[in-house]
């Protein structure tokens, strides 16, 4: 067995390899596809979310085709009471309904991955 001391690095190096591309990388990326300038890319991504959070909140539903679908949903309302949550009885406050935004990946990113 190996001591907690000793792993730490080795999962720091693990957390460190997933690491998301930023807006900057994406516009750079697409204005070398596009042969757009880096800055109309970085428009055109800044007005893409705008108008998903204006469509999302209108509709209830925004597809950006190819990527990933944005959808809403509502979640119940919970009641207050006892609850038991790992062997042990918790009292839970009531909660109200509230909408909850969800991401899917469109099947053509499924299938790359």
């Amino acid at each position: 067995n190996k001591p907690l001391a000793a792993m730490a690095p080795a999962m720091k190096s693990m957390k460190a390899a997933v690491k998301s591309i930023s807006k900057g990388g994406i516009a750079d990326a697409l204005a070398a596809e596009t042969e757009l300038k880096k800055s109309d890319c970085m428009k055109v991504l800044s007005s893409l979310a705008t108008v998903a959070a204006k469509e999302v909140k209108g509709s209830g539903k925004f597809t950006i085709p190819g990527v990933a679908m944005i959808k809403t949903r509502t979640k119940p309302a919970t009641k207050a009471g006892k609850r038991e949550m790992f062997g042990k009885v918790v009292v839970v406050k009531a909660k109200p309904a509230k909408t909850i935004v969800k991401a899917y990946a469109v099947a053509a990113i499924k299938k790359a991955v």
